[in-house]
């Protein structure tokens, strides 16, 4: 089934069941942002374990540690 099938398809559905998959997709959308978070979040532990996190407050080292 292509893209245009599936947008045809939810097209010819009523009010109601246009709702019920707007809402399902809010909710998909929404753990699959929490899932890249949390990757991140452990991709982060990672790096901290492994000393490869940088932390400063000086502008400059902060500009040149974007550059590497």
């Amino acid at each position: 089934m292509s893209f245009s099938d599936v947008v045809e398809a939810i097209r010819s559905l009523s009010l109601e069941e246009k709702q019920e998959i707007q809402n399902l997709l809010t909710q998909y959308l929404r753990e699959e942002r929490r899932d890249e978070l949390y990757q991140s979040y452990q991709r982060s532990l990672l790096e901290e374990q492994s000393d490869e996190l940088k932390f400063s407050s000086n502008i400059n080292e902060l500009k040149q540690l974007i550059e590497e």
